[in-house]
């Protein structure tokens, strides 16, 4: 009885490694086509080419984005396109744009992910330079990766209230 034990215990064991393996290898698509995603929202920041950075994104009233510059939420994605197109078209130079420690899970048709972006380019004022936190949520629409959901945030120094733009790890 205990060998019999032992070998169902082994199957088992087996059975449920096979399966994570099989989940690991069915994400790692969406994971690559997502990153693809993400450097095409790069090269359009660089760009400072509107049309391009918004095709990362959900053409949708119902994408919502949570971003460090106010309003507090953008709802949809005209809303969006126009506080890019401020962001963008305050820049008097190139634009610099990078990502880091960026985590992508996905599976089937949607997925999350999360990276630090560093952001600078001159203005006619103060320089832009910000480094944020970036959280994404994924939608496959068409065969294609979106944007569907973004959460954009700075770490606050609680004893001045003040958001910290230029925070380091």
């Amino acid at each position: 009885m205990k060998k019999v034990s032992s070998l169902l215990a082994a199957s088992v064991g087996i059975v449920m490694l096979c399966g994570l393996a099989t989940l690991a290898r069915a994400g790692e698509a969406e994971q690559t086509e997502i990153k693809a995603l993400k450097q095409n929202y790069v090269k359009a920041l660089e760009a400072k080419d509107v049309d391009a950075l918004m095709a990362v994104y959900e053409n949708s009233p119902t994408l919502v984005v949570f971003d460090v510059i106010p309003p507090r939420q953008y709802l949809g994605w005209e809303a969006y396109k126009k506080d890019w197109q401020g962001v963008l078209g305050g820049c008097t130079g190139p634009m610099k744009a990078e990502l880091t420690e960026m985590t992508i899970v996905a599976e089937g048709n949607v997925g999350y992910g999360h990276e630090i972006q560093h952001l600078s380019c001159p203005t006619k004022g103060a320089p832009l330079d910000m480094t944020l936190r970036a959280t994404d949520g994924y939608a496959k629409k068409d065969g294609k990766w979106l944007i569907a959901h973004e959460h954009l945030s700075v770490p606050v120094d609680l004893a001045t209230g003040k958001g910290d733009l230029t925070s380091k790890p």
